[in-house]
């Protein structure tokens, strides 16, 4: 096969840079461990027509034979039989932001983290949006790839670990890391290479002109001494939270209850805002009216509706212990039902329980995690537990019980009941303004 560029796995990134690629004068072939998904068959139809190779259901040395780089997809772990064919063979591997930064000039605005990075990513795009053209890309959705032939001051990316794993020149502007906490490590094989991923993206040639960092996370505190030009949030020495109010080195920005964002996890997710416009020169002013019109994103803490006394908030993206113990702080002196499980990542609960124990009145489980839940629940000392076998059923449990919030927060995959944490969103969302 003549030299090519080849694209592991069907997927929107996947497809955004065969197509980036294409339009340069590459020639492309993409290869796909498992058959596509039905989404992609008239989009795979169109590809072929334009002359791009494609094979799905397994990776031939045919595709292989030819290959310049490598592009993968974030949902290919380095263990895969793929990539020690590709490495075997010396062909470099590389992700698609890393493709994108190879082939432009427009600065990139990285957000990187555990959890937080989706709603900080959309955040910063719509505070610089008031000044310049700076939309949203990369873990959000957006690939980078099928902006960089457009006009834009700045790249606003959400960069997960999968992504990062896979960058050597990628080089930030602005590259803010939001908090670490334990996740994703069977894919990246222990919790340390999980921490060196995201630590890539401030080190080394890959250095940022400034990196913002979570004060109040040891670890990143600790990792600060490692980087440069560091300006913290949740410190006085940077922005934080003081009396009701969102301070930026002493500047009073942005009180909170002019902020639609709920919880210290996002008063955190607005401080990294804040840092990122200042940095680039915008007016309080300015910071301040963008930062009070933002709509959260979806699934994110997402406040539905209020019935009968009940509000009901949506936080499926809380796919992990962690993510779901910042949504449950964000709740104090009030009766919550929430409503927790699905698809174990078999992760530490202790924590999570605790949190419960402080800020939860009753549990209300669902999905494939019932049974090491209750367990975990019980012997932290929670017991006021009730469990259902749909989402729908474990909503009217809820309302029968009558408290101040009902709140989806899981902590679990979705894929045990549902096709995506969306679509679990979705069908809460749904059924709750049903009634």
């Amino acid at each position: 096969m003549s030299e090519h560029i080849l694209i592991l796995g069907l997927s929107k990134s996947g497809i955004s840079a065969a197509e980036w690629a294409l339009r340069h004068g590459y020639n492309v072939c993409i290869t796909e461990g498992k058959e596509p998904k039905e989404e992609y068959l008239s989009k795979c139809e169109e590809l072929k027509a334009k002359g791009i190779q494609i094979e799905t259901g397994g990776h031939t040395d045919k595709f292989i034979e030819g290959t310049l780089f490598a592009v993968t997809s974030p949902g290919i772990p380095p263990k895969s039989e793929i990539f020690q064919k590709l490495k075997s063979k010396n062909i470099p591997i590389i992700s698609e932001i890393e493709l994108a930064y190879r082939n432009t000039n427009i600065p990139f605005i990285v957000i990187t983290g555990t959890n937080g990075k989706t709603t900080t990513t959309a955040l910063v795009s719509h505070i610089l949006s008031k000044k310049w053209s700076a939309p949203v890309c990369g873990n959000i959705g957006v690939p980078p790839t099928s902006l960089i032939d457009e006009k834009h001051d700045f790249l606003v990316c959400e960069v997960s670990s999968y992504q990062a794993e896979m960058t050597s020149e990628f080089k930030a502007k602005i590259a803010c890391w939001t908090n670490f906490t334990p996740d994703h490590i069977d894919w990246h094989g222990g919790l340390e290479n999980y921490f060196k991923a995201k630590a890539k993206l401030f080190l080394g040639k890959q250095t940022p002109e400034y990196s913002v960092l979570n004060a109040s996370d040891p670890r990143l505190k600790e990792f600060a001494k490692e980087c440069k030009n560091v300006v913290f949030f949740d410190s006085k020495d940077g922005a934080e939270v003081k009396e009701g109010t969102i301070f930026y080195k002493g500047e009073e920005i942005i009180k909170l209850s002019d902020c639609k964002l709920l919880g210290h996890h996002n008063y955190q997710n607005i401080m990294c805002g804040i840092i990122i416009a200042k940095l680039l020169g915008m007016k309080t002013e300015d910071i301040r009216e963008r930062i009070s019109t933002f709509t959260p994103p979806e699934h994110r803490l997402e406040k539905v509706r209020e019935l009968d006394g009940i509000t009901f908030y949506n936080d499926s993206k809380a796919t992990n212990p962690e993510a779901s113990i910042v949504a449950i702080d964000s709740f104090n002196n009030v009766d919550v039902a929430l409503i927790l499980g699905g698809r174990d990542k078999n992760t530490d609960l202790t924590e999570m329980c605790h949190s419960i124990n402080k800020h939860i009145h009753t549990v209300l489980l669902i999905g494939e995690a019932t049974e090491r839940f209750e367990e975990n629940l019980k012997k932290n000392g929670f017991s006021n537990i009730i469990k259902a076998d749909s989402m729908e059923s474990a909503i009217d449990k809820a309302i029968d019980l009558k408290p101040n919030v009902v709140l989806l927060s899981p902590a679990c995959a979705s894929f045990d009941m549902f096709k995506s944490y969306e679509h679990r969103g979705e069908v809460f969302k749904e059924y709750v303004l049903s009634k």
